[in-house]
C-alpha cells in the first residue's frame, strides 16, 4: 500500500531527576552529600533511508517516544542517558511543522540525519550545592522535560523523468517496456491507483537502435575488451550504460483540479523531474475525437496545479502508434511542428519507437542536470 502523508507526534525523554543522598560509610565521619546527577533524555532523530518508498509505517503508529535518563543514584552515581530514537523517512520526504506550518526539512538526499525532538537535560544531585557553610544540602534538582512536536510528513517521489496524460493512454505499458517495473495493466480507466518508479538503463541493450546524430545522456563509449587469460584476443564489445528514474502516475482528466477522477494530488510526485513525457493516444479506442484537445485539456491540469509543472520541458508522445487513426495522428503531427514540441511515434506493446523516445529521455534528463549543476555553481 502506498501512503504519501502522514501526521505524527514526536516526544524526546524526559531527563532523570537528581538524586539527594549522604555517604554513609564505615571511618568515613561527616561524609557529606553524594546525590548523583539524573541521566539525559533520549533525542529523537529522523533519517531518510532508501529502503522505504512510502510512509505507510507512520499510519498505524503515529506518536513515537524516546528512551527517558534514569534517576540519579548515591554514591555520586549518575543515572544513565535514554537511548536515541531514529525514525526512518523515504527519500524525497518533505517535514513540516504542524503548529507554524514551516518547512523544517527535506529530505532530498539520502542518509540525511536531524534532530526532530531534543532530550531533557537530567537534573542535579544534592552534590553540587554543597558549599562552606551549607555542607549537608537537601537540594536536588528535577529533570527537564524531552521536547514534544507535531509534525506533518508529505513525500515527493525523487524521479528524472515522469509520465502524464489520459487514463488508459499507455503509461504503465511503457514503463513496464522500458523498466523493470511492473505496474497493473488492463483495458479499464484508472488501472494505476498510485505512482509507480522505475530505472531506465541507457546504452547496452539499445545501443544497436541508437540515433547516429543523437546526444543523448552523456557520450556512450564503446571499447574493445582486452585479451583472455588464455592469450585469445577478446571481441566482446563493453557498453557504457547511465540510468534514470521514471515516474509512472494515475491518468488526469478534465476537471482533476477540481477533484475529479483521482485529483491531482498525485502530481507532487513529478514537482522534482527534470522532464514530463505527454501521452496522448491516437488510436481510435480512447473514445476522444481530437488529440490536441486531450494535450490541452492535461496541459490545463498542469497549469491549474502550478508548482511550475506546466513550465517543465516536455516531450510529446503519440502513443499505440500500431493502431493509429491517421487523421488524429497527422493533426498532432501538425499541431506539434506549430508548437515545436518534439514528437515521437511509439507503440509500448510492439517496441515501435521505444528506444528513439528513451533516448530522448536521457538527453533531456542530462540537459536539466547540468541546468541545476551550473546554477548551484554560481549560487
Amino acid at each position: 500500500m502506498f501512503l504519501d502523508e502522514a501526521r505524527i507526534k514526536v516526544k524526546a525523554g524526559d531527563g532523570g531527576n537528581g538524586c539527594m543522598a549522604f555517604r554513609r560509610e564505615k571511618f568515613v565521619p561527616r561524609g557529606g552529600p553524594s546525590g548523583g546527577d539524573g541521566g539525559r533524555g533520549g533525542d529523537v532523530f529522523m533519517e531518510s533511508s532508501q529502503r522505504h518508498n512510502t510512509l505507510i509505517h507512520f499510519r498505524y503508529n503515529p506518536e513515537h517516544k524516546s528512551e527517558r535518563g534514569e534517576h540519579g543514584m548515591g554514591s555520586n552515581c549518575s543515572g544513565r542517558e535514554g537511548e536515541d530514537l531514529v525514525l526512518r523517512v523515504p527519500v524525497g520526504t518533505l517535514l513540516y511543522d504542524m503548529d507554524s506550518g514551516e518547512l523544517v526539512h527535506d529530505f532530498a538526499k539520502s542518509d540525511e540525519r536531524i534532530v526532530v525532538a531534543k532530550g531533557g537535560r537530567g537534573g542535579r544531585g544534592n552534590q553540587h550545592f554543597a558549599t562552606p557553610t551549607h555542607q549537608a544540602p537537601r537540594e536536588h534538582e528535577l529533570g527537564r522535560p524531552g521536547e514534544e512536536r507535531h509534525f506533518r510528513l508529505e513525500l515527493k517521489l525523487l524521479a528524472d523523468a515522469g509520465l502524464v496524460g489520459y487514463p488508459n493512454v499507455g503509461k504503465s505499458t511503457l514503463i513496464a517496456r522500458i523498466s523493470a517495473a511492473r505496474p497493473k495493466i488492463a483495458d479499464y480507466p484508472f488501472t494505476t491507483l498510485e505512482p509507480n518508479l522505475g530505472v531506465v538503463r541507457v546504452g547496452s541493450q539499445s545501443a544497436k537502435a541508437r540515433p547516429k546524430k543523437s546526444a543523448a545522456v552523456t557520450k556512450v563509449k564503446k571499447t574493445k575488451a582486452g585479451a583472455g587469460s588464455d592469450g585469445s584476443a577478446a571481441t566482446a564489445e563493453i557498453w557504457e550504460t547511465e540510468s534514470f528514474v521514471v515516474a509512472d502516475i494515475p491518468g488526469l482528466i478534465e476537471g482533476a483540479h477540481l477533484g475529479a477522477g483521482l485529483g491531482v494530488q498525485f502530481l507532487r510526485h513529478i514537482e522534482r523531474t527534470r522532464v514530463l513525457v505527454h501521452l496522448v493516444d491516437v488510436s481510435d479506442g480512447s473514445g476522444r475525437q481530437d488529440p490536441v484537445a486531450d494535450y490541452k485539456v492535461i496541459l490545463g491540469e498542469l497549469e491549474s496545479f502550478g508548482h511550475g509543472l506546466a513550465e517543465k520541458p516536455m516531450i510529446l508522445v503519440a502513443a499505440k502508434a500500431d493502431v493509429a487513426d491517421k487523421g488524429k495522428l497527422k493533426k498532432l503531427r501538425a499541431f506539434a511542428k506549430k508548437k515545436k514540441l518534439p514528437l515521437y511515434e511509439i507503440s509500448a506493446v510492439t517496441g515501435e519507437g521505444v528506444d528513439k523516445l528513451v533516448y530522448a529521455m536521457a538527453e533531456k534528463v542530462r540537459a536539466g542536470a547540468e541546468v541545476m549543476a551550473e546554477a548551484a555553481t554560481a549560487f
